[in-house]
């Protein structure tokens, strides 16, 4: 029997791709969107999504 070895928890850098820009574009709309849904439930998870959209929006901008 051979050895199998399972790649849950692989990580693919996505800043490699031909696609990255794309998907990080998407990955910021996403976070700014949930950050203005959350605004008004739950301030502390607005500023979570909110960071974390930031922090994509810096990314982005080293790539371009």
């Amino acid at each position: 029997m051979e050895n199998q070895y399972c790649r849950v928890g692989a990580v693919t850098s996505i800043t490699s791709g031909n696609h990255a820009v794309a998907v990080l574009e998407h990955r910021y709309q996403f976070f700014m969107e949930k950050a203005s849904n959350m605004g008004k439930i739950d301030a502390r998870l607005a500023d979570f999504f909110e960071s974390k959209a930031h922090s994509i929006k810096s990314v982005l901008e080293n790539l371009i």
